[in-house]
């Protein structure tokens, strides 16, 4: 399964009658799944169906979703209201004959309020376009997956290329001949004699005993395991896809650290380089897993 961008955009239109309708969704970086949709005054239910289609689509983002709707209704057209001129004719039969009234005439009748009504070719609006929006709603979904999954496949592009660079630089600083025992203690026994040097009231043998403690601590045997790890546990994500996001972000962190962690304990210019090199790296890693969904 391939990664997927939270960045992209997608846009479907399409008419219908007289109406003219078009979606668009615009989706940007966020920390859940964060649905903004806005549709003309009554038409609520089809953001309902947006909101519910695009929580099945996607599980990260902020999807701002705007549906427009336009109609070319022209004039008021004139509609009879038979209903009311049946009844006004019903209650005419019911009067008794006269020779002095004249029997009612259609203008007559026509003139009386509610008998014409000036009905709007739009009124029914959402029952002519439904249909054919939910079909562009589906469309435009696809469309943002789209989107978001070439932005991915690019994203992953990048990842893949950071993943190797962090290896090969945690290699070298395995590989380096500064993290030896050897140099280690030759860098040490070089700083213990500095300081005797200066001071005859120190203690040697309390020196020697600290210096031990810290060839200890300078070893990066520890954090170049990790690192290891991180990369295996890297590469696994990548290749599971998915919206892994958030634990990308979490092995970003740990790969921070342990780069920190490297800098910080090296000891010598050409170790150091690397760590900062790494550091480097990784910080572009986790700027560009900020998109992963």
């Amino acid at each position: 399964m391939a990664i997927e961008s939270m960045t992209g955009f997608a846009r479907a239109a399409g008419t219908v009658a007289i109406h003219a309708w078009a979606w668009e969704i615009r989706s940007v970086n966020g920390r859940g799944l964060d649905i903004r949709v806005r549709v003309p005054p009554g038409f609520e239910i089809l953001a309902e169906a947006a909101r519910k289609r695009l929580t099945g689509a996607f599980a990260r983002g902020t999807l701002h979703v705007n549906l427009q709707i336009t109609s070319d209704a022209g004039p008021p057209r004139p509609r009879i209201n038979e209903a009311a001129l049946a009844g006004l004719l019903q209650a005419i039969a019911r009067l008794p004959a006269s020779d002095t009234v004249r029997p009612p005439s259609y203008d007559g009748l026509l003139g009386i309020r509610g008998v014409i009504e000036l009905a709007e070719e739009s009124e029914d609006t959402l029952t002519v376009i439904e249909a054919p929006v939910l079909a562009g709603l589906e469309a435009v979904v696809l469309g943002l997956k789209e989107a978001r999954g070439s932005e991915g496949r690019a994203l992953e592009a990048v990842l893949s290329g950071h993943l190797e660079t962090i290896a090969r630089l945690t290699t070298q600083a395995e590989q380096h001949p500064a993290r030896s025992v050897d140099a280690i203690r030759e860098r040490i026994a070089a700083q213990v004699g500095a300081l005797l040097e200066a001071s005859q009231a120190l203690d040697p043998q309390r020196l020697h005993q600290e210096a031990a403690l810290l060839a200890v601590k300078a070893d990066i045997r520890e954090e170049i395991d990790r690192l290891h790890a991180h990369v295996a546990a890297l590469r696994l994500l990548l290749e599971q896809g998915g919206p892994i996001g958030r634990k990308l972000d979490f092995l970003s962190q740990e790969f921070g650290r342990e780069a920190s962690t490297l800098c910080a304990k090296a000891g010598d210019a050409g170790l150091s380089r690397i760590g900062l090199e790494l550091r480097t790296v990784v910080d572009q890693t986790r700027e560009q897993v900020q998109n992963v969904e």
